[in-house]
This record gives C-alpha cells, structure tokens and sequence, in this order.
C-alpha cells in the first residue's frame, strides 16, 4: 500500500498504510528544533544538528521552512531581534557565517580617524577616548573633553560631532564621557559629572543634544560608568557613600532609585577621575534577566533592577581584577585578575565557567570586551588575541598591532580599538 503525506489544520500528519497515522504537530517540531539548536555544544554547532534534523523526512524538512521557526533561532543563537535580510532564514544564516568567519581569523580590517576639536579650550591638550560602541550601522567614540563622534558603519564616515550642554566644570575631566547607549535610531552618552544627553539620529544636524538628566556631582559622586538595555539605564558611581548605582526607566528617564556601596572604598580614587585620567574604578552592564552585573578591583556583584537594586550574588577576590578587562553578556561575564589569570562566570549565579590565561598581563594593563557569540578580546599592549569564552580555548592573535589602547569594544561581527594616537582600528567579520 503506498503511503502519501497531507498538510491540514495546525499540523502536519503523515499518512501510513494499514490505517496508522503519525501526527506530528508543526510547533512540536519548531519547539524539537529549537531545543536541539539550544543545547549544540556551541552555537557553530547548532547549524549541524538542524541540518540532521530536517532530514528525517520530508514532513520534517518542510519545518525548515517556517520562518517563525528561524526568527526564534535568530534570537535565541545570536540574539537578534531585528530582521536586516530578506528572511529571517537569511538572518540567521548570516550571523553563522559571521561568527564563523569570527573563529577563523577572516576578516577587514579598515581605520578611521576621529576629528580633532575646534575650540579655545586652554585644558584641551588633545583628545583620548574613553568609549566606544556599535550598533549595527553606526559606531560612537566617547572622549575625555565631552564630545561623542558618530560614524556610518558601512561607509566609516563621519557623520557628526556632538557636544553636551555647557555648565560650570567641577575639573579639568569632569566632562569627559563615562558611557555610551546606542542603538541605530538613538544615541545617550553620560559624562563624569553624571549629565546624560540624548541624540535622536537621523534628525536635523543642527538640534543639540538634549540633557536628560542634569548630575549632581557634591551630592552623587563622579559616574564613573555607564549603560543600559531595553527599559533600563544604569550609572555606577564612586565618590559618596551608600550611592554606588543609580537606575533610571529608559522610557521615562525618571531616577528609580540610588543606592549601593560597592565603590565606597574606590570613594577618593572617583574624585580623582574628575582632575585626572587615573585607571578605572568600576564597570556595569545591564542583563536580559533585568539585572546589572557590576565590578571594582576587589569585588564583583549582581543587582535586580526590578527590587530597588537588591544584591543577588556578590563575590570577593584576593588577586584583584584589572577593572578595564572586566566585560558581560546576559549569560557570562569575563576578568582578568593582576596574576594573568582570566576567569569566565555566569552571570546567573557567578559560579566559574573556565579559565584561561592572558599572557602579560600582570605586568601591563589589559582592556577586554566580549560578544555575545560566545568570543573573549583582550588587548595587552600592542597585540589582540581571541578566546573562546565558553571553554577557554585560545584561537588566534588579529595581525594588526594598534599602540597603546584606550578604548575597544567587540560585538557580534567587530571589534574596534581606539589607539593615544588618534586612530580608530575597525576589525570587520561580517559574511560577505
């Protein structure tokens, strides 16, 4: 007896001979192949195991079809939420050629250079970087006399310079950029000070920033980090006790609540950052469980955003960690300790996930990023090297030396350097 398949209501069903019928329901199997993806052991893996599963059969195979299946995996292996491709097929399968290209060393390598300030401004000895970002067109270096430059992704152009509100300087620094949120509609950056100013891009060259939020140095301390995601702003300060973490609703840009101590002991080395470019005292990033991952030299805590920043996990360390390595993700975290020592966590519980060791580091500073496909950055001197954070696997050294980094960030398909010579180095990975 021949068999033959049908497609009817919600599902697919196989039809057999002798009268038995095999149902299988379309969101059984997208919810099959999301789960298989999800549990690849690492992300590059996940496209096999899809692979074997759609060629079951031809019911099976029809699945890799659904393009809600593949906005799903988009989102979940490479944390995209936004369709920039025809399909979100083509969506994902960009972003697996991209971290692939990632993993192999494949890569542009292109440079920009930052435009000087045209001003009368006597402390204007130069301009050093302090952040950078990414969005997925557009780049933004923060620098230490307040101005933000903007550039054009795909055509590195430089698109704008914008400078925060003018007010009295409580130092020579005060107005140097302390963090960054961008994304490809809006841009907020804050400054030492603890002003926040808002840019909606793609408006009219000539509306200033806008201050959102006006700081109050004497009262809060210097804000010495600054960041943010989906409804959260979040600034960590040092400099007044009791006042570590400031949250605002992004939405609303109302203050929710102030409070924390983790940089009460960094309290003079904060006031110091206002007259002078001393290390880093502390770093924050916000996660997608709505909570903030948070660290100092000696001390590394997470915070609910929801709960008037109550502490959910902190941890101490005797070998302290080189504050400008430390980098987050919603799932890991990576630092460098002053032995050399890299050491990945959770973010979930900041229970160690590997370790693996950055050569020179003890001996000179080290500036570090990681992305969210699962790849380490550390910069020790003039060199770049790659890791897998998941298992701690050393892949590769960029072929670029860059000088004396002020700055870098990595996101899913860069990583940008910023040099004291005044050159943006840009790494590009993207599938061609």
């Amino acid at each position: 007896m021949s068999s033959s398949e049908e497609v009817g209501g919600g599902g697919r069903r196989r039809r057999r001979g002798g009268g038995n019928n095999g149902v299988w329901p379309e969101p059984f199997l997208e919810a099959l192949a999301t789960q298989m993806a999800s549990s690849s052991i690492n992300r590059l893996a996940a496209a096999q195991a899809l692979s074997n599963l759609f060629q079951v059969c031809s019911t099976w195979r029809a699945v890799s079809r659904s393009d809600l299946l593949w906005q799903n995996l988009s989102n979940r292996i490479w944390n995209r939420r936004h369709l920039l491709r025809p399909t979100w097929r083509d969506e994902y399968v960009y972003w697996h050629r991209t971290s692939n290209n990632f993993r192999h060393r494949r890569y542009v390598y292109r440079t920009l250079h930052f435009v000087q300030a045209n001003n009368n401004d006597d402390n204007n000895d130069g301009l050093s970087c302090r952040r950078i970002a990414l969005s997925d067109r557009h780049l933004a270096a923060g620098f230490s006399d307040g101005s933000v430059q903007l550039f054009h992704l795909p055509t590195r152009v430089h698109l704008s310079t914008y400078h925060p509100q003018q007010r009295d300087r409580l130092g020579r620094y005060s107005r140097a950029i302390s963090g960054i949120i961008l994304s490809d509609e809006k841009l907020v950056f804050a400054s030492l000070d603890g002003d926040i100013h808002v840019v909606v891009i793609g408006g009219a060259d000539t509306d200033p920033p806008r201050r959102a939020h006006l700081g109050d140095v004497v009262n809060d301390g210097a804000l010495v980090d600054f960041t943010g995601r989906d409804r959260w702003w979040v600034g960590l300060y040092a400099g007044v006790p009791g006042r570590a973490f400031h949250v605002w609703n992004s939405e609303t840009e109302q203050l929710i609540f102030a409070d924390g101590d983790l940089t009460d002991p960094e309290a003079v080395t904060g006031w110091h950052l206002l007259t002078e470019l001393t290390d880093l005292v502390g770093r924050v990033h916000v996660t997608a469980r709505d909570t903030a991952v948070a660290c100092t030299g000696p001390r590394l805590v997470v915070i609910d955003l929801h709960n008037q920043g109550l502490i959910l996990r902190e941890r101490s360390f005797q070998q302290e960690l080189i504050v400008g390595s430390f980098d987050a993700t919603s799932d890991l975290l990576v630092a460098v300790d002053r032995r050399g020592v890299a050491t990945v966590r959770r973010t979930e519980d900041l229970d160690e996930l590997c370790r693996f060791n950055v050569r020179g580091a003890s001996q000179r500073g080290v500036v570090g990023s990681m992305n969210s496909s699962g790849y380490g950055v550390m910069c020790v001197g003039e060199v770049i090297r790659v890791w897998e954070v998941e298992n701690g696997v050393y892949l590769y050294s960029l072929r670029e030396r860059v000088g004396e980094v002020n700055a870098m960030h990595a996101d899913e398909r860069h990583i940008v350097a910023c040099s004291s010579d005044g050159t943006i180095h840009l790494w590009d990975f993207g599938a061609q």
